[in-house]
Protein backbone atom coordinates (compact mmCIF):
# COMPACT_ATOMS: atom_id res chain seq x y z
CA UNK A 1 0.00 0.00 0.00
CA UNK A 2 2.88 2.35 1.12
CA UNK A 3 4.70 1.74 -2.11
CA UNK A 4 1.07 2.94 -4.50
CA UNK A 5 1.22 6.10 -2.44
CA UNK A 6 4.22 6.94 -3.15
CA UNK A 7 4.65 5.89 -6.81
CA UNK A 8 1.24 8.43 -7.00
CA UNK A 9 2.34 10.98 -5.39
CA UNK A 10 3.15 13.99 -7.71
CA UNK A 11 6.71 15.41 -7.68
CA UNK A 12 6.37 17.34 -10.34
CA UNK A 13 3.61 19.77 -11.79
CA UNK A 14 1.79 18.44 -14.31
CA UNK A 15 2.89 21.20 -16.67
CA UNK A 16 6.58 20.39 -15.95
CA UNK A 17 5.60 16.78 -16.72
CA UNK A 18 4.05 17.76 -20.27
CA UNK A 19 7.14 19.94 -20.99
CA UNK A 20 9.69 16.94 -20.28
CA UNK A 21 7.90 14.62 -22.55
CA UNK A 22 8.01 17.16 -25.09
CA UNK A 23 11.66 17.20 -24.55
CA UNK A 24 12.32 13.75 -24.95
CA UNK A 25 10.14 13.36 -27.76
CA UNK A 26 12.06 16.22 -29.84
CA UNK A 27 15.05 14.98 -28.28
CA UNK A 28 14.36 11.53 -29.80
CA UNK A 29 14.57 12.64 -33.00
CA UNK A 30 17.67 15.27 -32.80
CA UNK A 31 19.82 13.82 -29.66
CA UNK A 32 19.42 10.37 -29.06
CA UNK A 33 21.97 9.99 -26.66
CA UNK A 34 21.13 13.15 -24.46
CA UNK A 35 17.17 12.32 -24.58
CA UNK A 36 18.65 8.80 -22.25
CA UNK A 37 20.77 10.39 -19.85
CA UNK A 38 17.92 13.45 -19.71
CA UNK A 39 15.43 10.71 -18.74
CA UNK A 40 17.77 8.78 -16.42
CA UNK A 41 18.30 12.25 -14.82
CA UNK A 42 14.38 13.06 -14.49
CA UNK A 43 13.75 9.44 -13.15
CA UNK A 44 16.37 10.05 -10.29
CA UNK A 45 14.58 13.30 -10.18
CA UNK A 46 11.36 12.13 -8.70
CA UNK A 47 13.00 9.26 -7.08
CA UNK A 48 14.48 11.44 -4.81
CA UNK A 49 11.34 13.74 -5.05
CA UNK A 50 9.31 10.51 -3.86
CA UNK A 51 11.70 10.29 -0.56
CA UNK A 52 11.43 14.49 0.27
CA UNK A 53 7.81 14.73 0.02
CA UNK A 54 7.60 11.16 2.33
CA UNK A 55 8.90 13.56 4.87
CA UNK A 56 6.16 14.45 7.76
CA UNK A 57 5.43 18.14 7.78
CA UNK A 58 7.65 19.98 10.01
CA UNK A 59 4.57 20.95 12.06
CA UNK A 60 4.40 16.99 12.86
CA UNK A 61 8.59 16.71 13.88
CA UNK A 62 8.90 15.66 17.04
CA UNK A 63 11.86 17.88 16.69
CA UNK A 64 9.45 21.85 16.26
CA UNK A 65 7.13 19.94 18.84
CA UNK A 66 9.83 20.20 21.50
CA UNK A 67 10.65 23.57 20.62
CA UNK A 68 7.34 24.82 20.60
CA UNK A 69 7.02 24.59 24.68
CA UNK A 70 6.12 27.79 24.39
CA UNK A 71 3.79 27.12 21.25
CA UNK A 72 5.82 30.26 19.39
CA UNK A 73 6.08 28.60 15.83
CA UNK A 74 8.15 31.99 14.56
CA UNK A 75 10.96 30.85 17.09
CA UNK A 76 11.29 27.46 16.84
CA UNK A 77 12.05 28.46 12.81
CA UNK A 78 13.91 30.81 13.05
CA UNK A 79 16.40 28.21 15.53
CA UNK A 80 17.69 26.79 12.61
CA UNK A 81 17.49 30.21 10.09
CA UNK A 82 21.69 30.70 10.75
CA UNK A 83 23.92 28.67 8.05
CA UNK A 84 25.77 27.97 12.05
CA UNK A 85 22.51 26.48 12.82
CA UNK A 86 23.04 23.74 10.00
CA UNK A 87 23.07 20.46 11.92
CA UNK A 88 19.53 21.88 13.73
CA UNK A 89 17.92 22.02 10.04
CA UNK A 90 14.88 19.28 10.14
CA UNK A 91 15.81 16.64 7.64
CA UNK A 92 12.74 17.36 5.96
CA UNK A 93 14.04 21.03 5.42
CA UNK A 94 17.38 19.57 3.79
CA UNK A 95 16.25 17.37 1.64
CA UNK A 96 13.96 19.53 -0.04
CA UNK A 97 16.80 22.17 -0.43
CA UNK A 98 18.68 19.62 -2.33
CA UNK A 99 15.92 18.12 -4.37
CA UNK A 100 15.33 21.93 -5.50
CA UNK A 101 18.72 22.24 -6.81
CA UNK A 102 18.69 19.33 -8.84
CA UNK A 103 15.55 20.34 -10.20
CA UNK A 104 17.58 23.09 -11.21
CA UNK A 105 19.83 21.37 -12.30
CA UNK A 106 18.01 19.13 -14.46
CA UNK A 107 15.71 21.81 -16.26
CA UNK A 108 18.93 23.91 -16.67
CA UNK A 109 20.15 21.23 -18.61
CA UNK A 110 17.02 20.91 -20.69
CA UNK A 111 17.71 25.13 -21.24
CA UNK A 112 21.02 23.96 -22.74
CA UNK A 113 19.92 21.33 -25.01
CA UNK A 114 16.79 23.34 -26.61
CA UNK A 115 18.65 26.86 -26.91
CA UNK A 116 16.99 27.82 -30.42
CA UNK A 117 13.83 26.10 -29.63
CA UNK A 118 11.55 28.42 -27.76
CA UNK A 119 8.73 26.18 -27.34
CA UNK A 120 10.93 24.02 -25.30
CA UNK A 121 13.20 26.62 -24.47
CA UNK A 122 11.44 29.28 -22.73
CA UNK A 123 9.11 27.19 -20.25
CA UNK A 124 12.37 25.39 -18.94
CA UNK A 125 13.82 28.80 -18.90
CA UNK A 126 10.89 29.82 -16.22
CA UNK A 127 11.43 26.70 -14.61
CA UNK A 128 14.88 27.30 -13.59
CA UNK A 129 13.91 31.01 -12.42
CA UNK A 130 11.06 29.57 -10.17
CA UNK A 131 13.64 27.58 -8.58
CA UNK A 132 15.61 30.33 -8.13
CA UNK A 133 13.03 32.53 -6.53
CA UNK A 134 11.91 29.80 -4.61
CA UNK A 135 15.04 29.68 -2.90
CA UNK A 136 15.14 33.23 -2.47
CA UNK A 137 11.55 33.43 -1.14
CA UNK A 138 12.52 30.80 1.98
CA UNK A 139 15.93 33.54 2.61
CA UNK A 140 12.44 36.33 2.58
CA UNK A 141 10.58 34.53 4.91
CA UNK A 142 13.62 33.67 7.82
CA UNK A 143 14.12 37.74 7.14
CA UNK A 144 10.54 38.82 7.60
CA UNK A 145 10.20 36.56 10.83
CA UNK A 146 13.29 38.28 12.28
CA UNK A 147 11.94 41.87 11.36
CA UNK A 148 10.26 43.70 14.45
CA UNK A 149 7.97 45.37 12.21
CA UNK A 150 5.76 42.32 11.40
CA UNK A 151 2.90 42.25 13.64
CA UNK A 152 2.55 38.38 15.66
CA UNK A 153 -0.39 37.40 13.20
CA UNK A 154 2.01 38.23 10.61
CA UNK A 155 4.59 36.34 11.12
CA UNK A 156 2.53 33.64 11.80
CA UNK A 157 1.16 33.42 8.69
CA UNK A 158 3.56 33.46 7.14
CA UNK A 159 6.05 30.68 9.16
CA UNK A 160 2.86 28.99 7.88
CA UNK A 161 3.66 30.06 4.56
CA UNK A 162 6.69 28.84 4.84
CA UNK A 163 6.35 25.57 6.37
CA UNK A 164 3.71 24.85 3.22
CA UNK A 165 6.56 25.93 1.01
CA UNK A 166 8.58 23.13 2.53
CA UNK A 167 5.37 20.78 2.18
CA UNK A 168 5.31 20.97 -1.25
CA UNK A 169 8.36 22.71 -2.86
CA UNK A 170 6.01 25.74 -4.34
CA UNK A 171 6.58 29.06 -2.93
CA UNK A 172 2.34 30.61 -3.86
CA UNK A 173 3.69 34.07 -3.00
CA UNK A 174 6.93 33.92 -5.12
CA UNK A 175 5.42 32.03 -8.08
CA UNK A 176 2.52 35.61 -7.56
CA UNK A 177 5.88 37.85 -8.03
CA UNK A 178 8.01 35.96 -9.77
CA UNK A 179 6.87 37.90 -13.38
CA UNK A 180 7.50 41.33 -11.44
CA UNK A 181 10.81 39.76 -10.15
CA UNK A 182 11.69 38.08 -13.88
CA UNK A 183 11.30 41.75 -15.44
CA UNK A 184 13.09 43.31 -13.01
CA UNK A 185 16.35 41.07 -13.53
CA UNK A 186 15.54 41.30 -17.20
CA UNK A 187 15.32 45.25 -16.87
CA UNK A 188 18.43 45.24 -15.48
CA UNK A 189 20.30 43.10 -17.95
CA UNK A 190 19.16 44.71 -20.43
CA UNK A 191 20.28 48.03 -19.32
CA UNK A 192 23.93 47.52 -18.19
CA UNK A 193 25.03 50.23 -15.86
CA UNK A 194 26.82 52.98 -17.59
CA UNK A 195 28.13 54.51 -14.41
CA UNK A 196 28.70 57.81 -15.59
CA UNK A 197 28.23 59.85 -12.65
CA UNK A 198 27.12 57.32 -9.93
CA UNK A 199 23.93 58.61 -9.38
CA UNK A 200 21.64 55.37 -10.52
CA UNK A 201 19.09 57.96 -12.30
CA UNK A 202 19.66 56.97 -15.83
CA UNK A 203 19.95 53.49 -15.11
CA UNK A 204 16.78 53.29 -12.70
CA UNK A 205 15.07 55.37 -15.58
CA UNK A 206 16.12 52.65 -18.30
CA UNK A 207 14.80 49.67 -16.43
CA UNK A 208 11.51 52.10 -15.12
CA UNK A 209 11.04 52.09 -18.81
CA UNK A 210 11.09 48.66 -20.23
CA UNK A 211 8.98 47.76 -16.78
CA UNK A 212 6.66 50.85 -18.21
CA UNK A 213 3.85 48.02 -17.75
CA UNK A 214 4.32 46.51 -14.07
CA UNK A 215 2.52 48.56 -11.65
CA UNK A 216 3.62 46.72 -8.70
CA UNK A 217 7.06 47.83 -9.28
CA UNK A 218 6.10 51.91 -10.18
CA UNK A 219 4.13 52.05 -7.06
CA UNK A 220 6.61 50.48 -5.00
CA UNK A 221 9.14 52.66 -5.87
CA UNK A 222 6.69 55.94 -5.76
CA UNK A 223 5.84 54.40 -1.54
CA UNK A 224 9.58 53.48 -1.15
CA UNK A 225 11.46 56.60 -2.73
CA UNK A 226 11.77 58.50 0.84
CA UNK A 227 13.94 55.47 2.58
CA UNK A 228 17.44 55.74 2.59
CA UNK A 229 17.63 52.35 3.27
CA UNK A 230 15.70 50.76 0.02
CA UNK A 231 17.56 53.56 -2.35
CA UNK A 232 21.23 51.95 -1.27
CA UNK A 233 19.72 48.49 -1.80
CA UNK A 234 18.63 49.67 -5.00
CA UNK A 235 21.81 51.20 -6.06
CA UNK A 236 23.61 48.03 -5.25
CA UNK A 237 20.87 46.01 -7.39
CA UNK A 238 21.59 49.03 -10.17
CA UNK A 239 25.42 49.44 -10.17
CA UNK A 240 26.35 45.93 -8.83
CA UNK A 241 28.96 47.12 -6.41
CA UNK A 242 28.93 47.25 -2.59
CA UNK A 243 27.73 50.22 -0.72
CA UNK A 244 31.01 50.84 0.25
CA UNK A 245 32.52 50.36 -3.67
CA UNK A 246 29.73 52.79 -4.20
CA UNK A 247 31.16 55.39 -1.91
CA UNK A 248 34.31 54.77 -2.79
CA UNK A 249 33.90 55.56 -6.05
CA UNK A 250 31.57 58.41 -5.33
CA UNK A 251 34.51 59.94 -2.84
CA UNK A 252 37.01 60.14 -5.99
CA UNK A 253 35.14 61.51 -8.88
CA UNK A 254 34.60 64.52 -5.53
CA UNK A 255 38.57 64.31 -4.94
CA UNK A 256 39.88 64.91 -7.96
CA UNK A 257 36.99 66.37 -9.70
CA UNK A 258 36.06 64.11 -11.79
CA UNK A 259 32.68 64.39 -13.47
CA UNK A 260 31.89 60.78 -14.73
CA UNK A 261 33.49 57.29 -14.72
CA UNK A 262 33.12 55.26 -17.21
CA UNK A 263 32.83 51.43 -17.25
CA UNK A 264 36.59 50.21 -18.29
CA UNK A 265 38.18 52.59 -15.44
CA UNK A 266 36.03 51.76 -12.61
CA UNK A 267 38.68 48.47 -11.70
CA UNK A 268 41.15 51.12 -11.28
CA UNK A 269 39.20 53.48 -8.50
CA UNK A 270 38.81 50.14 -6.67
CA UNK A 271 41.78 49.27 -6.43
CA UNK A 272 40.64 45.22 -6.43
CA UNK A 273 38.46 43.44 -8.24
CA UNK A 274 34.27 44.20 -7.34
CA UNK A 275 32.98 42.55 -4.45
CA UNK A 276 30.03 41.44 -5.97
CA UNK A 277 29.65 38.56 -9.01
CA UNK A 278 29.17 39.73 -12.19
CA UNK A 279 25.57 38.91 -13.46
CA UNK A 280 23.59 38.04 -16.40
CA UNK A 281 19.91 36.47 -16.64
CA UNK A 282 21.39 33.71 -18.98
CA UNK A 283 22.70 31.71 -15.84
CA UNK A 284 19.94 31.82 -12.93
CA UNK A 285 22.57 30.65 -10.35
CA UNK A 286 24.74 34.16 -11.29
CA UNK A 287 21.52 35.65 -9.97
CA UNK A 288 20.86 33.38 -6.67
CA UNK A 289 25.46 34.35 -6.51
CA UNK A 290 24.26 37.94 -6.76
CA UNK A 291 21.27 38.33 -4.14
CA UNK A 292 23.48 35.47 -1.61
CA UNK A 293 26.32 38.37 -1.73
CA UNK A 294 24.61 40.84 -1.08
CA UNK A 295 22.43 39.27 1.62
CA UNK A 296 25.63 37.87 3.58
CA UNK A 297 26.80 41.56 2.99
CA UNK A 298 23.46 42.97 4.80
CA UNK A 299 24.09 40.66 7.88
CA UNK A 300 27.44 41.72 8.39
CA UNK A 301 25.91 45.66 8.25
CA UNK A 302 23.29 45.19 10.74
CA UNK A 303 26.09 42.71 12.93
CA UNK A 304 28.47 45.58 13.00
CA UNK A 305 25.74 48.30 12.83
CA UNK A 306 27.42 49.76 9.43
CA UNK A 307 26.18 52.51 7.31
CA UNK A 308 24.77 50.90 4.29
CA UNK A 309 21.41 48.45 3.03
CA UNK A 310 20.66 45.98 5.65
CA UNK A 311 18.56 44.24 3.23
CA UNK A 312 18.55 43.34 -0.48
CA UNK A 313 16.48 44.52 -2.67
CA UNK A 314 14.50 41.47 -3.44
CA UNK A 315 14.15 41.45 0.22
CA UNK A 316 12.70 44.87 0.66
CA UNK A 317 10.27 44.34 -2.51
CA UNK A 318 8.85 41.14 -1.10
CA UNK A 319 8.44 42.33 1.93
CA UNK A 320 6.57 45.00 0.76
CA UNK A 321 4.39 43.38 -1.26
CA UNK A 322 3.47 41.01 1.78
CA UNK A 323 2.88 43.96 3.81
CA UNK A 324 0.69 45.72 1.30
CA UNK A 325 -1.26 42.06 0.61
CA UNK A 326 -1.63 41.64 4.86
CA UNK A 327 -3.59 45.36 4.64
CA UNK A 328 -5.45 44.26 2.07
CA UNK A 329 -7.06 41.41 3.61
CA UNK A 330 -7.27 43.12 6.96
CA UNK A 331 -9.36 45.95 4.69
Amino acid sequence: MDSLILNSMQVLSAEEELLIKNVDEWLRENNPHEQVLISERFRRLRNLGHVVFDYPSIKDTTYVRDILVNENLTESLLAFSAISHLLRTPAKVAALRSFLIAKFHAFSRICTLTSGNNDLYKPARNISFSVVFTMMAEEVYFSCLEDPSFSSDTKTKLADDLISLWDSGIDPRSVRHLMALSSLWSARDSSPPCFGTMDGNSELLRISIDMDADTEWLDFLKDESTNERTRWALEEFLFGLSFEEIAQVRSRLKKYGVSSVGHNELRSYLDSRPVYSVVNTYDPRAIYDFFVERRDACLLRKRVKAPGPYYTLEEIYLKYRIILESNLILL
